[in-house]
């Protein structure tokens, strides 16, 4: 699953750290989600999309595989 959580923490400048805390997470799930790694729950994505003002699928897109 692609997404652009890197791309809207650099708009808002937040920090990893930052984001991992206000979503209740550690820093490395939100370097592994952004490194495509990991993909997050739903409950743990529409957190993240939240803190960006943004819906689900803006933040995360499925590929083909998915």
């Amino acid at each position: 699953m692609k997404n652009k959580i890197r791309i809207e923490r650099a708009i808002m400048n937040i920090t990893q750290e930052e984001l991992a805390k206000r979503v209740g997470v550690s820093r490395q799930t939100i370097n592994a989600i952004e490194a495509e790694r990991y993909v997050p729950s739903t409950v743990l994505a529409i957190k993240i999309s939240r803190i960006f003002s943004k819906t689900v699928e803006e933040v995360f897109e499925l590929e083909k595989e998915d």
